[in-house]
């Protein structure tokens, strides 16, 4: 059975942000074709998914993995839009950045081509990240909007961070997308968020929700990331996706970002909003440079609005935690 507003494929579903959209869309009468990697010991939980609701009539699950574009052929068959969500992830550095980068643009551009030959695909969505946007020599800048890309080269001498080389393979598929898009007529936006925050359904903490709830517990990883902290809530980042691929005057790349918060705000957010969880840590001393935040103006100009401010977005977040028993 289809969907009334037919048939779509999301890579990655079974991730934090791929999972959310498929919620979404199922709500909206889409059917949904996404993709999961293999698990051979078939040890994997995708309960999260299949019960979602219109999930028996309209959800189909697929085997598929970057390192082998042509696991995407059957996916993406009779699919008029695709959501490139899925991306290679090594934040522990255990492969080379040119070995991430490389599969990374090469999977995505084997996806873009099945686009092509599908006959069948409109439009595709693919999801850039604000490290691609932000990691460069300018200086003094509070807001960036989507003339701004990260400096490879600048990332490879100057920047010591475990997000460099997602950093580079984020700005350099993005770039290999937009360029491939152009060169064959495929209809592609690109969607740049910042930190993924609030509500989720995947079964694991992710690194967004450990990091944004660091004050109450205790970690200080990634702290840094706090000092400014531009953020966009789960469901207006899939709303934007959805709305992206439906827009036909949408093109080239949007930041969707709808706050900039220092950590001075978020203790307050939590010690105000949750007093049950105490302040481990006050944030203070934090070192590292200011991140600039994100301009959103060209997805608001197209007619977008968010729905949820920084304070929904932890209560999200809150509520998620505890429900999993993470808090």
């Amino acid at each position: 059975m289809e969907g009334d507003k037919g048939t779509v494929c999301v890579t990655g579903g079974n991730g934090y942000v791929g999972s959310w959209l498929i919620k979404l869309l199922l709500e909206l009468s889409y059917s949904v074709h996404t993709t999961v990697r293999a698990d051979p010991g078939n040890k994997r939980d995708l309960s999260f998914l299949t019960n979602l609701s219109g999930a028996n009539e309209r959800l189909k699950i697929f085997i598929a993995d970057l390192n082998d574009p042509e696991s995407f052929g059957t996916v993406i068959e009779g699919c008029k839009g695709v959501f490139h969500v899925a991306a290679p992830m090594d934040f522990q550095d255990n492969e080379t950045e040119a070995v991430v980068t490389q599969r990374s643009i090469d999977g995505t551009l084997g996806i873009l081509k099945t686009c092509l030959r599908s006959n069948t695909v409109k439009k595709v969505v693919y999801t850039s990240s604000i490290t691609a946007v932000f990691f460069n020599k300018i200086k003094n800048v509070e807001i960036m909007d989507e003339s701004y890309w990260s400096d490879v080269d600048y990332i490879r001498s100057e920047v010591k961070s475990n997000l460099s080389s997602y950093a580079i393979t984020k700005t350099l598929t993005e770039k290999a997308v937009l360029e491939f898009a152009a060169q064959h007529g495929l209809d592609l936006v690109s969607i740049i968020p910042p930190m993924v925050l609030g509500p989720f359904i995947c079964p694991k903490m992710h690194v967004p929700v450990h990091t944004a709830l660091s004050p109450i517990l205790g970690s200080r990883k990634n702290n840094n990331l706090l000092l400014n902290l531009a953020m966009v809530h789960m469901d207006d980042l899939a709303r934007a996706f959805i709305f992206l691929l439906e827009h036909p005057e949408a093109k080239g790349r949007y930041n969707c970002s709808s706050d900039t918060v220092t950590a001075p705000k978020i203790v307050e957010i939590l010690s105000t909003n949750h007093p049950e969880f105490p302040i481990v840590d006050t944030l203070e001393g934090i070192e590292g440079a200011k991140l600039p935040g994100l301009s959103s103006k060209k997805l608001l100009d197209l007619g977008f609005r968010f729905k949820y401010g920084v304070e929904d977005i932890y209560d999200g977040i809150i509520k998620s935690c505890k429900e999993k028993g993470f808090l």
